[in-house]
This record gives C-alpha cells, sequence and structure tokens, in this order.
C-alpha cells in the first residue's frame, strides 16, 4: 500500500493521537457506519451504510494509495475513536474538503474531535502550505458546529432546506476557514488554541472546579485519579464550563506525557511524587480556568 511520503505517520496532541489507519480498522467503521445515530449526521440518505459500501469506502478513502485520512486515537488510552481526512486535494489553488466522524459516541461531548480538527488545520497549513480547508455539515448537527467554530471554520453559505431528516426540511451549512484565519487565532492564543482573557464563571465552573480538586485530592492508584481528572478537565473545557488556559495545556501535556509513560504499571517513587506535584500544579491553575 503506497502512501503519500509528505503526509505524516502521526500527529500528537494533549487529548487525541492522529495515526495512519490499518487494515484492522475496518472492523470498527463497520460498527461506526452501520450505527443509524452517526447514518442521521454524516450521510445525505437517511439509512446506514451497507456492509459492502463500508468496504468500498474503506479501502478506496481511509487505506487507498490517495487516502488523507487519520485514525483518531483517544490519548489517554490509546482507543480508536473516529476518523478525519482531507479530500479534493487542490494542490493548484491550495485548497482541500475536511471530514471527520467521531464513531464511539461515549466520546462525543468531550473535545476530541475539536482538537483533532486542530491538528489537521495545522498539518493544512502549516506543513502543506493550503491557502483554505472546507467543509459541509447539516444544520441539525449543534455539535459538530460549535467544534469548527472553535477550531476556526465560519460559515459562508447554506444549501436552504436540502436536508430531510426528523419530519422536516434543513439547511446545509457551508464552512471553511483561510490560512490567515488560522495564522490571526495562533498569533492571538499566545500558545493556547482555546482561551480567554478572564476565568470561567457561574455554577458549572465553580461544578466542573470542584470535582476536579475532589479528584486531583483523593487518595488511592495516582494513575486513576490522574485520568479521572484528566477526563473531568476535557468535559468541562469541550463544553465550555472552563476555560483551557496555556499554563493548563502545558500541565496536561506534561501529566499525559508522564502517564503514557508508566501505561499499565503502578507508579510509585519519585514517578508517584512527579505525578502529584502535576496535578497540584493544575489545583493551582483552576482559579484561572
Amino acid at each position: 500500500m503506497a502512501q503519500k511520503p509528505w503526509f505524516p505517520e502521526t500527529l500528537r496532541g494533549s487529548r487525541v493521537v492522529l495515526r495512519r489507519h490499518v487494515p484492522a480498522n475496518l472492523a470498527a467503521f463497520h460498527r461506526w457506519y452501520t450505527d443509524p445515530a452517526i447514518a442521521r449526521l454524516a450521510r445525505y440518505q437517511a439509512t446506514p451504510m451497507r456492509p459492502e459500501e463500508i468496504e468500498r469506502f474503506f479501502v478506496a478513502r481511509v487505506v487507498g494509495p490517495d487516502a488523507l485520512a487519520m485514525a483518531v486515537h483517544e490519548r489517554l488510552t490509546d482507543r480508536l475513536i473516529g476518523t478525519c481526512a482531507f479530500s479534493q486535494l487542490d494542490g493548484e489553488n491550495g485548497s482541500a474538503l475536511y471530514h471527520i466522524t467521531i464513531g464511539e459516541t461515549d466520546a462525543w461531548g468531550r473535545g476530541f474531535g475539536t482538537e483533532a480538527t486542530q491538528l489537521m488545520l495545522d498539518l493544512a497549513f502549516g506543513t502543506l502550505n493550503l491557502h483554505r480547508i472546507a467543509l459541509y455539515v447539516f444544520e441539525f448537527n449543534e455539535r459538530a458546529i460549535r467544534a469548527y467554530r472553535r477550531a476556526g471554520f465560519v460559515i459562508e453559505g447554506r444549501s436552504r432546506e436540502s436536508i430531510l431528516r426528523d419530519g422536516r426540511w434543513w439547511d446545509e451549512l457551508a464552512m471553511s476557514v483561510l490560512v490567515s484565519d488560522w495564522q490571526a487565532a495562533r498569533a492571538g492564543s499566545s500558545g493556547a488554541r482555546s482561551m480567554d482573557d478572564a476565568p470561567a464563571t457561574g455554577e458549572a465552573a465553580d461544578t466542573a472546579r470542584a470535582e476536579v480538586r475532589e479528584l486531583t485530592a483523593a487518595k488511592g492508584h495516582t494513575v486513576d485519579n490522574a485520568r479521572a481528572a484528566v477526563a473531568r478537565l476535557e468535559t468541562a473545557f469541550a463544553a465550555g464550563d472552563l476555560v483551557r488556559t496555556a499554563s493548563m495545556d502545558l500541565y496536561l501535556g506534561d501529566l499525559m506525557r508522564a502517564l503514557e509513560q508508566h501505561e499499565g504499571e503502578r507508579l510509585g517513587g519519585k514517578s508517584a511524587e512527579a505525578v502529584r506535584f502535576i496535578l497540584r500544579a493544575i489545583d493551582r491553575e483552576l482559579d484561572q480556568a
């Protein structure tokens, strides 16, 4: 299977790792694309894909020689949770279409799709030197639209009443992000992809901070406590209950590396103390999040 040498094997973020797809991922595609909940959001047809359709799609668009697709893995557990890809790459005009599906529904709303999209945009603009990335999304897919907006996409048009779902007509939205948008966002964020000037306020923010602090202070297995704290933080960031600061990003990155280094082992001695130190730093930073 010949692959384009300029398309990377791996892209790493703080929450997800993107890797080239392997043939064994076909089983996950069968599960995802026969799910009516996925079909409702991802297909123009009202019914899920047939098994033979999924196999043809996988061979041609996911692992084929012209495929520009990446598997989305949750970094903390390495679980395969979705897929993202570019298509219709136009080198002359510097453009491509973007597609993403988070197939594991228990991973929805946790910020994985947003970060996967940001990593792909970094690749598109920072490495491939593209000018414009576009996508299409049904207007009832509000979760996806919020994630695309967080990644920098803007709505630039709509096909009115082009999708019949749930007994009514819906628009299909056209969204895009330009390299100038991406550059401005990077310059304005000072290293953090999602950061406001002021900490989050309100009941949801207070609850999130209290729950994270309870987890960071909990006695027991250090790895389990750290993973639970990370999961609760990511849920709060994805929901907008807390603000992802630059310092919090650094602490989470350090924590993820420590957990990966000791995957499957009980941390002890200096290693355990290092993780506890990072958790204390996260606790202090919560007031700014």
